[in-house]
């Protein structure tokens, strides 16, 4: 049996590698997805007080620490039994709104976008940020980094520091906006705006333009048939801060609808031996292993997925861009993989959108921003949803309010099943007797999970009675002293 390793796997946040694995005759047996670093924050922060989980759970990730403030602070608000004021709940949303430009950005241009904007087989030196800027224009690639300093200076306004915010309170926010604050971030969010046009556009020429890449996108190399998850509001749109969690089936029927409250009555996790990730599945339907369609209970969220369990965007272009994703693909439910990145770009339109309303809204600079918690502590949860997709945060206190445990299953977990499906079903598409493993074919299994987005820093958190990968001390000599196993 051959062994192939792709380690590291390139452009995400923290460390994952592939193991291929072919049989005699050079036809793919198996492949694995593999996360070899533990982080465990759902250990070390017990034993400390709730109102710390805001700030201390941020530091998960240094990509969308925004993400994890707001769940922590969503689930503080559960805990104390407490509702934000409008204003608070506007606040809250201004500024995930600049986030998921940022996020967004930062995915397309620099991790997502090469393999389309330089091809899947150019030169892996070319194949980065520094690639882009050259193909597409120093114009656009300094709008690029406008946009991204832009949407961190809202978050910096708002949450008093352009990365890990320090806003979020049970109950509310720990700052009003001034007017000249809103005037500011309004002129931001317009600059948003006409870049989230641009760089769809840009997508509309370079990729759905070209038939090699329209052909690779509808492929079933990168096509999975499963269940989709993501937050709608009352009148089933988008929305990435609140609402509650949508499932549909893939024939695009609802099959389950739930809050915060209520997502263990729904979802339970897996582990397997080899990985620190944990596969979380549909309770209602149990694990049946890695396999796709209406019986197995493995689901996927993220940009894909919240259109797809969506009816519709909540802002007018976005609601256009929409239905025009929908009429291309061939209608509703899209399973095809490699069209998150067009997702993506629809989101990143929709937050744009969002950013310019709420910054108009005269009540955003309201001075009633918090309701002080008056009830004794206990237990709650609260989802938002990440750009990789749900995000949840359950915690559970003594009468003191220190933690007694917390749960986080975050999006990259979600996805953790449908990745290494993805991932699996490239490899032996694209692995054939007698073909040349080539950087090129081996970069087109990376694209199998490149559209996920992971943040394997944010996943991982299982850990059983004995570590899932090896570890192996060297000397400064490079000599091993000792494996743990």
């Amino acid at each position: 049996m051959r062994r192939i390793t792709i380690d590291p796997v390139t452009r995400l946040e923290g460390h994952g590698r592939i193991e291929i694995f072919l049989d005699d005759g050079g036809t793919v047996a198996a492949t694995y997805f593999q996360v070899p670093e533990l982080r465990g924050f759902e250990k070390f922060v017990e034993g400390r007080p709730a109102e710390d989980m805001p700030q201390i759970t941020q530091r998960i990730c240094g990509v969308c620490p925004e993400a994890h403030h707001l769940a922590a602070t969503k689930a503080l608000d559960a805990l104390y039994h407490v509702s934000p004021p409008p204003a608070a709940r506007k606040l809250r949303e201004l500024l995930y709104s600049a986030f998921y430009v940022a996020d967004h950005t930062t995915h397309f241009y620099i991790l997502g976008g090469p393999d389309f904007v330089m091809g899947p087989d150019a030169p892996v030196a070319e194949r980065n940020v520094i690639g882009v800027i050259r193909k597409v224009g120093l114009e656009l690639g300094g709008t690029v980094i406008r946009t991204r300093m832009q949407c961190h200076r809202v978050v910096q306004i708002v949450g008093g520091r352009g990365v890990h915010p320090v806003f979020g309170l049970p109950g509310g926010v720990s700052k009003a906006l001034a007017e000249e604050e809103r005037k500011e971030i309004a002129e931001i969010a317009r600059g948003a705006l006409e870049f989230a046009k641009t760089s769809l556009a840009l997508f509309d020429r370079l990729v759905l333009g070209s038939k090699e890449y329209a052909d690779m996108i509808l492929s079933d190399a990168y096509t999975h048939k499963t269940y989709y998850m993501g937050l709608v509001d009352e009148k089933n749109r988008i929305n990435f801060y609140d609402g509650t969690v949508r499932v549909i089936d893939p024939g695009g029927g609802e099959f389950a609808r739930f809050s915060a409250a209520e997502y263990l009555e729904h979802i339970a996790e897996h582990v397997e031996p080899w990985t620190y990730v944990k596969f979380p599945y549909l309770k209602k339907i149990g694990w049946k292993g890695f396999v796709d369609g209406r019986e197995s209970g493995i689901y996927r969220v993220g940009p894909l997925a919240r259109l797809n369990a969506a009816d519709g965007m909540a802002t007018p272009l976005a609601q256009e861009y929409y239905e025009k994703f929908f009429a291309t693909l061939g209608g509703r439910p899209v399973h095809h993989t490699l069209a998150m990145h067009w997702a993506r770009l629809i989101e990143l339109l929709h937050a744009a959108e969002r950013l310019l309303e709420l910054s108009r809204d005269p009540e955003i600079t309201s001075p009633d921003i918090r309701t002080v918690p008056s009830a004794r502590p206990d237990e709650g949860a609260g989802i938002v949803e990440a750009p990789r997709g749900t995000l949840i945060h359950h915690y559970a206190t003594d009468e003191r309010g220190i933690i007694r445990k917390a749960n986080l299953i975050v999006a990259t977990v979600n996805n953790a099943a449908a990745m290494n499906m993805s991932v699996d079903k490239a490899a032996r598409f694209l692995i054939r007797p007698g073909v040349e493993i080539s950087d090129g074919l081996l970069n087109r299994i990376e694209m199998a999970w490149r559209p996920y987005d992971p943040c394997l820093g944010c996943a991982t958190h299982s850990l059983g009675k004995s570590l899932a990968i090896p570890v192996y001390l060297y000397d400064g000599r490079g000599q091993l002293i000792r494996s743990f196993t």
